[in-house]
């Protein structure tokens, strides 16, 4: 008999009692169906952190900051407020920016390929020409240099390298600046107002104090939850914002910088870390950033494919029963089948294709559903709670995952149906043929 005839055989006999292989593979699906949602759920996560990742720099992007900063920072998140006192010791009061030192030691780290340090480039409010209307403007962030990625709605990112001031604004700012949709808002020109941090302090009114500045908007953001919040500033203009913002000021306290960004090499991330520590520096990744995250959502997902593996466990004891019963009401067929020289073999492979075939349906059956039901939920989130995040699909399918779910399901169900295929294939073919 050919391996096609076993299986088309095997699926025929499968459906004999459709009640009872019906109710398996329900089972099967219930335990597939959990499992292939929380791997869909999860792949949908991990694809949005990781293009935010991206967006935000790469896996070759570090934020660092003064040691000692970062160490109060921990203790404060943490609850643990009260640091010990070492003499001698560098705090954060003594030393809350990062040294021309720590840099130019910075710069000598193999596989460092560049290093700008970051001031605060504080803004008023940004205004444009379409409206007389002004809107406040928390946060400005830069574009550094090196291969940088975010999502854009529409035109470019702002050029790193480029001496014009270019700027990339969010969706938010688009409609209430007068511009008709995204595409309008590209190569327009908006205002920033900078506050003076000299002038501010004897200027009678604080609109004295500010300073404007013009940019070309050469693209739009599209909306995302790592992204950093604000529209982003080429190096050109975001160093004449601070320029502007700290004219007047001492040569020492004007170049103090808070932080810093540098683009390494991806495969030498944490060695370089452990390098920049050594001077006082802590680096950090946008991906340990964003750690915390990942580990929630896994944590999560852990529990559901506990579930899903209990359910798989049901369903398994479900296939043993089908298939004990199927071989106590197929005795005197069993019996036939070896009075007519069908080996033990052959008996035991068909009822164990039998099993696997329960396991394939049934998670077909849960493929089938969930990618139903997850296009359907991207969907209705997408034109709801997720309008504003177009790029997040809360569920992705990968085929790679799907297939390996199959026939991990398969095995297990061949797995319970191997002990009454066995007792199939050891059945004495004269007791068989006796057995009413």
């Amino acid at each position: 008999m050919k391996l096609t005839d076993i299986i088309a055989t095997a699926n025929h006999n499968l459906f004999r009692s459709k009640t009872r292989s019906i109710l398996t593979i329900v089972a099967i699906f219930i335990g597939s169906f959990t499992i292939i949602m929380s791997n869909a759920i999860n792949s949908g996560v991990n694809d949005y952190i990781d293009k935010q990742v991206e967006s935000a720099g790469g896996d070759g992007y570090l934020e660092m900051m003064p040691t000692a900063i970062a160490e109060n920072a921990m203790s404060a998140i943490s609850g643990n407020g009260a640091v010990e006192y070492k003499e001698n010791s560098v705090s954060a009061a003594d030393q809350p920016y990062i040294t021309d030192e720590q840099l130019a030691k910075a710069r000598t780290i193999d596989g460092l390929e560049s290093i700008d340090a970051l001031h605060t480039a504080s803004v008023d409010y940004i205004a444009s020409t379409q409206t007389d209307k002004k809107y406040k403007l928390f946060n400005l962030n830069l574009v550094p240099r090196g291969d940088i990625h975010f999502d854009l709605s529409a035109g470019r990112k702002p050029d790193p390298e480029s001496s014009a001031y270019e700027i990339a604004l969010t969706e938010d700012f688009v409609s209430i600046l007068g511009f008709k949709d995204n595409e309008d808002s590209i190569g327009k020109t908006i205002t920033l107002a900078v506050p003076n941090t000299i002038d501010c302090y004897t200027a009678a009114t604080h609109s004295e104090c500010q300073r404007l500045v013009d940019a070309t908007v050469v693209g739009v953001q599209a909306p995302g939850v790592l992204a950093s919040g604000g529209p982003r500033a080429n190096i050109a203009l975001f160093e004449k914002v601070y320029d502007l913002a700290s004219d007047g000021m001492s040569k020492e306290t004007k170049n103090r910088a808070y932080q810093a960004t540098a683009q390494v090499d991806p495969k030498r991330v944490e060695e370089i870390k452990a390098k920049l520590k050594e001077i006082g520096l802590t680096a950090m990744t946008i991906d340990d950033q964003v750690g915390m995250i990942r580990t929630f959502f896994d944590a999560i997902l852990v529990v559901f494919n506990i579930f899903g593996g209990i359910a798989l466990l049901a369903a398994a004891i479900g296939i043993i029963n089908t298939l004990f019963m199927s071989v106590q009401e197929r005795t005197r067929e069993i019996g036939l089948m070896k009075a007519v020289g069908m080996g033990s073999g052959k008996i035991f492979l068909s009822f164990s294709t039998e099993a696997i075939l329960l396991g394939f349906w049934g998670s077909v059956l849960g493929i089938a559903v969930s990618m139903l039901i997850g296009y359907g939920l991207n969907a209705l989130a997408h034109a709801t709670f997720l309008a504003e995040l177009p790029t997040f699909n809360i569920v992705i399918f990968e085929p790679a995952n799907m297939l390996v779910i199959i026939l991990i399901i398969m095995i297990i169900a061949f797995i319970a149906g191997t002990a009454p295929a066995l007792r199939a294939a050891k059945k004495n073919p004269i007791d068989a043929l006796r057995y009413e």
